[in-house]
């Protein structure tokens, strides 16, 4: 599913041009969904926090029992030869997966001995600074590990999130706010989220239902250094109604402000603003 153009591939030890096959009919990945993948950014240039990405998906191949096959050090020598196709102006997705081949007897388990591995570079834009999301309530929860692979970014999770996109679009929203299990708020749809009240900042503490993002770290790491106190605590909806300012944070435009929350508006505000800036002023190492 290309959403970019000037795509490249890396597959079975060399880089192809374009959007080229990986998978057969009968792997396990294409038939039973045993597929991992991770996204990092190349901007200006530069690849924040590339060697973190490569990490995880090691991390989430062998929570869906497979076996990772390159290092991180080698993933990112790949990804940065792959790069050099590209023109420093460009923003590209670096999307390194892995899937299952071979099932056991039964064809569910994966066996680890078979693993298919590529890296996907897809040229796809920065949201403007201008863009913003709105946000409305979902039926839909995030799982628990006891039910599925929360501790993974495995393909097998996101229809649970296209439901609850689904839904939140129907009702004129472009994103969902996500409760966990207990009914607490996780997450969006897509991204982790964070909001202001009084000049601090409180974020949902991570607990086994989310993937606690990179760039998530990141932006806490950045508002500590910066003097602001942020909390990772149990959050609420009622919470986000009284917020002061809600963004979201994820790899793909790192910092998105929320504009309103069902009836409950905002201001892109002073936090959300400097959040942006001192993350970007830390990935070109003028912070």
């Amino acid at each position: 599913m290309a959403t970019g153009k000037n795509i490249r591939t890396w597959f079975n030890g060399t880089w192809h041009e374009g959007d080229v096959p990986i998978m057969n009919a009968a792997d396990h990945g294409a038939w039973l969904g045993s597929g991992v993948f991770d996204g990092a950014r190349f901007v200006n240039g530069l690849t924040p926090d590339l060697d973190k990405h490569c990490a995880r998906v090691n991390r989430s191949a062998e929570a869906l029992m497979l076996r990772p096959t390159v290092t991180t050090e080698d993933m990112v020598e790949i990804t940065r030869e792959g790069l050099k196709a590209y023109p420093n102006e460009a923003a590209v997705y670096i999307r390194p997966m892995y899937w299952g081949i071979d099932g056991d007897i039964t064809a569910i388990i994966p066996q680890p001995e078979t693993t298919g591995f590529a890296i996907c570079l897809e040229e796809i834009p920065m949201a403007p600074e201008t863009a913003s999301a709105t946000l409305t309530r979902t039926r839909f929860r995030r799982p628990v590990l006891e039910d599925a692979v929360v501790n993974a970014k495995a393909g097998c999770l996101y229809p649970n999130n296209a439901r609850m996109l689904a839904e939140a679009r129907s009702k004129g929203f472009a994103n969902a706010l996500v409760a966990d299990a207990m009914g607490n708020v996780a997450e969006t749809a897509t991204a982790n989220i964070f909001m202001v009240k009084d000049g601090e900042v409180f974020t949902p503490i991570p607990n086994g239902t989310f993937l606690a993002g990179i760039t998530r770290a990141r932006h806490i790491a950045n508002l500590k250094a910066d003097g602001v106190v942020v909390h990772e605590t149990v959050l609420g909806f009622d919470d986000f109604h009284e917020a002061d300012e809600v963004f979201m944070s994820g790899n793909m435009n790192k910092v998105t402000p929320v504009t309103a929350f069902d009836d409950t508006q905002y201001q892109m505000g002073p936090v959300t603003r400097r959040v942006r800036e001192m993350y970007w002023d830390w990935a070109t190492g003028t912070g």
